[in-house]
């Protein structure tokens, strides 16, 4: 149990750092450069997993050093694609029907992909011991 509220944590500080890349980036691109809310969160989504994923593995989560790292990074993007796939859906419904401001919007949708963000790398990415 010890071992998993560490993770936990650690887990939290990376997402903490990646939201912070995610959103900044986001923001930069739609206020700044006048892109789509919804291209600006795929861009800035893309760049942090990128972030997220290079931390996961030296930080978070105990992967198998022998396994092919090709292969586990294929398995993180798609995992990853899914999450931004929910993260999408989440700002569509809460900007276009819900009526929220975008930037409130990605603070939602992150939080409901960082539970499944987390929940499907302890999963799929983690030495199985």
């Amino acid at each position: 149990m010890k071992k998993l509220m560490e993770q936990i944590v650690k887990f939290g500080f990376v997402g903490f750092l990646c939201f912070f890349i995610d959103y900044g980036l986001m923001v930069l691109l739609k206020e700044r450069l006048g892109i789509h809310y919804l291209i600006s969160s795929t861009i800035s989504f893309t760049v942090s997993v990128i972030v997220n994923y290079i931390l996961s593995i030296t930080f978070v989560f105990e992967t198998d050093k022998s396994k092919n790292k090709v292969g586990e990074f294929v398995i993180f993007v798609c995992l990853s694609v899914i999450g931004l796939g929910i993260n999408a859906l989440c700002m569509w419904v809460a900007v276009e029907f819900i009526h929220i401001h975008y930037m409130l919007s990605k603070i939602g949708a992150t939080a409901v992909v960082m539970v499944y963000n987390f929940v499907t790398r302890k999963i799929f990415i983690e030495k199985k011991s």
